[in-house]
């Protein structure tokens, strides 16, 4: 099973395109998409009672394994996250929440389904009272809704969606990658146990043209509409698609107008796919997921939009026009005027991306312009940070809604309230808040001009100062729900410390076949140890004491330290010389557990290989970094990887050569900061003079002075009498 899951893993990489996005406009004052505040993708959409539910893959982490939440909303345009409490698989906690659906039982229960991946690629299913949990299992083994290979041998069940029929039968639809998998396939949900699947069946592939993921029941008239994602979800070519039929199994002929959602001319809508479709009166809309902007390596930082959706008849779909405005402007609410759109907002720093794709800055503004595809980021992970907002005339302020970057994970912080800008007032202390949410509500009656938010912690490592949007209301109103998430009892972010954790330069060193160990000068402290063949010797033909690793390693006898946890900022440099570069393995060094996730981007290290992970390895194939030009070999070469937080680059000789941007998961639990290998051996093969390593980013003029200064010399020729 592990090898299947690689393997798919590994094709999912090849499909990734390194594209560079032309500059796009997204910048607009009170839009309607995307319609949540957040990463999430693959989104189902459904109406209970009087209250809209959007139940989405949690997207931007370890291949989109972030928590399982739920979104609700009155007016579908104001919406308000909860994480779901939903029991774990005996031998492990959930990480996949992939795709989930929800289907109302003949008992007037709520059934879950989702997919995973870490015991197999199958649905589980749950059970509830109420559409937002707590959840019970179905099966009290673990035992899968729809198991992988079902109903063919090596079919992974995934991307799960259920449809009811008007005779009330149930009927699912599933199956990613089909197009290496034969086709989609249909079955009948036991809808007496909601846990057994009868009479299933694939749906050939001609039936289908051009499939990758996503199938979607609906039903218009005598007509089966069998919606999907085609291309690839990695890139602007994703698309939405459909065939009909007479039966829910078809046999399905290709609808008018294919696809009917893709990337649009000003790429605004980058990506669309992976829907679901409300059909609300007598209107019917979709909801997809679209790439972030600027968008984020390998197409997982995704973004949730609505859109109308007509039918031309019952069985052809016209094509959807993908927008930034959205449904807003049709959607009634009795949410009051947000006093923000007409103010103005400065911070204590911003973020300017300066990458080889784009040039873009997360300005102040952008956390007050209603507007969820735009944030306000702070210009480094530092904390604290502060954002102060000018209503431009005293008014009275009753209630302050704040939509921070990660609805799943806490933020520490303060707001204060002024008449004047000077004397300052506290309007809410949640300095050590542990509660997650999204937004925050903090409800206080006072009349001011000036609202500052200052933001002193984080649940996680490494995650910025960061608001999609603040607002600022003079008049309460009633929230769909009165619901609030579990306090974490995960203690507040470790920080970085803004210092060199490794100084190594043997250059100075005695040749030495036999040393043992070797003292870490970093802030760090400690000792390396050495493990297999590494040897101080001179590199002959430039006359440079270095480091020769042949098939060994140094192990640092200090833990990883908390600040290069997971989303944490860091540089390595090194000067190395590599006598022959390789495909694959070389690596420099590792300070990450690839064990303790074994998702994408949970894993950091630092290579030197002509191949896809060439200089960052982020973990079987996903999100890597390659070198653009691959350092000339057997030549000296001062080699700088670094990650702020938001954009990982490689310098190679202090030019920048290749840089993404990235959000990463690191796992240090059991991990240790090796150099010359990684944690499951690969060895470098070569010279090294130096390391050095900081938890921190470093910019391209530290990156410059830093070559300057650590340039190894040439050991002078003892002289001859």
């Amino acid at each position: 099973m592990k090898k299947n899951i690689l393997f798919i893993f590994l094709l999912l990489f090849f499909m990734i395109s390194g594209f560079a996005q032309e500059k796009v406009n997204v910048n607009l004052l009170n839009a309607g998409n995307p319609i949540l505040p957040g990463y999430y993708a693959d989104p189902t959409i459904k109406k209970f009672g009087d209250i809209y539910y959007i139940y989405a893959t949690t997207d931007n982490e370890m291949l989109a394994s972030g928590a399982p939440t739920v979104w609700y909303s009155k007016d579908l345009k104001n919406w308000y996250n909860y994480t779901m409490e939903i029991p774990s698989f005996t031998a492990k906690p959930i990480t996949n929440f992939w795709a989930p659906d929800i289907v109302v039982g003949n008992d007037g229960k709520y059934y879950l389904y989702f997919g995973n991946c870490e015991i197999g690629c199958n649905i589980y299913g749950y059970v509830s009272d109420t559409p937002i949990g707590p959840w019970k299992k179905l099966n009290q083994n673990d035992e899968p809704v729809i198991s992988n290979g079902y109903p063919r041998e090596g079919f992974p069940s995934l991307d799960a969606q259920f449809f009811r029929d008007s005779d009330g039968k149930i009927y699912g639809y599933w199956g990613t990658w089909v197009h290496y998998n034969g086709g989609y396939a249909v079955g009948e949900l036991n809808n007496s146990t909601m846990k057994d699947m009868m009479n299933s069946k694939n749906i050939p592939l001609s039936q289908t043209p051009e499939p990758f993921e996503a199938a979607y029941m609906m039903k218009k008239g005598n007509k089966y509409i069998l919606m999907y994602s085609g291309a690839s979800c990695h890139d602007e070519t994703y698309n939405v698609r459909y065939s009909y039929s007479d039966s829910p199994y078809g046999p399905f002929k290709e609808g008018l107008n294919n696809p009917i959602l893709s990337t649009n001319e000003d790429k605004t809508t980058h990506g669309p796919g992976h829907h679901s479709v409300l059909e609300d009166g007598k209107d019917y809309y979709i909801v997809y997921h679209k790439h972030d902007y600027p968008m984020t390596r390998g197409g997982l930082a995704r973004q949730v939009c609505i859109d109308k959706m007509i039918f031309e008849n019952d069985s052809t779909i016209k094509k959807v026009i993908p927008t930034s405005v959205g449904i807003g402007k049709m959607v009634k609410t009795n949410v009051p005027e947000n006093l923000v759109l007409n103010a103005k907002a400065t911070a204590s720093s911003y973020y300017h991306l300066q990458s080889l794709e784009y040039d873009y800055q997360y300005k102040p503004d952008f956390a007050i312009d209603d507007n969820n595809a735009t944030m306000w980021k702070a210009g480094s992970n530092a904390l604290p940070q502060d954002l102060t907002i000018d209503l431009g005339s005293v008014k009275e302020i009753k209630r302050v809604m704040t939509q921070f970057e990660f609805a799943s994970y806490y933020y520490q912080y303060t707001l204060e309230y002024s008449k004047d800008g000077k004397n300052w007032h506290l309007y809410a202390d949640k300095s050590k808040n542990r509660t997650s949410g999204s937004p925050m509500i903090d409800d206080t009656n006072v009349t001011a001009r000036f609202l500052k938010l200052k933001i002193l912690g984080t649940e996680k490592t490494g995650l910025y100062a960061a608001v999609w949007n603040i607002k600022v209301y003079s008049e309460l109103f009633e929230l769909p729900l009165k619901l609030e998430n579990k306090k974490s009892n995960v203690e507040p972010a470790a920080v970085s410390s803004h210092k060199m954790l490794i100084d190594l330069d043997v250059t100075n060193e005695k040749n030495n076949t036999s040393f043992s160990s070797l003292p870490n000068k970093g802030s760090l402290g400690g000792s390396f140890t050495k493990t297999g063949d590494v040897k101080i010797s001179l590199d002959k033909e430039n006359k440079i004491k270095a480091l020769n690793f042949v098939n060994g390693a140094l192990i640092l006898d200090k833990p990883v330290p908390k600040s290069l946890a997971w989303n944490g900022s860091y540089s390595v440099a090194v000067w190395v010389k590599n006598p022959e570069v390789a495909k694959e393995g070389e690596f420099l060094a590792s300070w990450c557990d690839r064990s303790e996730y074994n998702l994408a981007n949970s894993y950091n290290a630092l290579a030197y290989n002509i191949g896809h992970y060439g200089a960052a390895p982020h973990l079987d194939g996903h999100f890597d970094m390659k070198y653009n030009k691959v350092p000339e070999q057997n030549k000296w070469h001062h080699l700088v990887l670094t990650f702020d937080g938001v954009v990982e680059k490689i310098y190679v000789d202090g030019v920048l050569d290749n840089a993404q941007n990235m959000m990463l998961s690191s796992a240090i639990k059991n991990a240790k900061i090796i150099i010359g290998a990684s944690d499951i051996g690969e060895n470098y093969s070569g010279f090294m003079a130096s390391f050095k390593m900081y938890d921190y980013g470093l910019n391209k003029y530290e990156v410059l002075n830093l070559m300057k200064q650590s340039a190894p010399k040439a050991t002078k020729e003892p002289s001859k009498k």
